[in-house]
């Protein structure tokens, strides 16, 4: 059991970041991994998902090969679809403090059921919408004024 923990919290070393040369504007960013693997802790099956990632950075952006490595460390770990997704998440937010930022974890179907999980962060003083800017009734408000 401790040297699995310790793989886990070694994982966040993994990730490496650099410098948004565009701070001053927003921007999504958008990475899709669909080789993830981990391990069903109830039967150590391989479970297969795409991960997506998309975040508006602030300050740092995620660099990908590290990214890459990161997502590779839970080939052989047995956690459970909700786990892994939000621990991918909290590691991301803790290494480069983004405006925004969600992971949706699409999961392949085993035993007739596919999952999708979507977890979200959102920085306290920075507010996004990504619905449509605008609502269907501005262009007729705007022309009226």
């Amino acid at each position: 059991m401790t040297s699995k923990l310790k793989i886990v919290n070694n994982k966040l070393s993994l990730l490496e970041t650099f410098e948004n040369k565009y701070p001053h504007r927003d921007y999504e960013i958008k990475h899709i991994a669909p080789e993830f693997t981990s391990l069903c802790p109830k039967t150590g099956q391989p479970d297969f998902a795409t991960i997506t990632l998309e975040y508006i950075p602030d300050k740092l952006c995620v660099e990908l090969k590290s990214y890459k490595f990161y997502l590779q460390s839970y080939r052989n770990e047995g956690i459970f679809f909700e786990s892994v997704t939000n621990k991918i998440l909290d590691d991301l937010v803790q290494i480069t403090q983004p405006r925004y930022m969600k992971i949706t974890a699409e999961f392949n179907t085993r035993g007739g059921i596919s999952s999708v999980i979507e977890a979200e962060y959102e920085d306290e003083d920075y507010w996004y919408d990504d619905e449509d800017e605008f609502d269907d009734n501005f262009e007729d408000d705007f022309l009226k004024n």
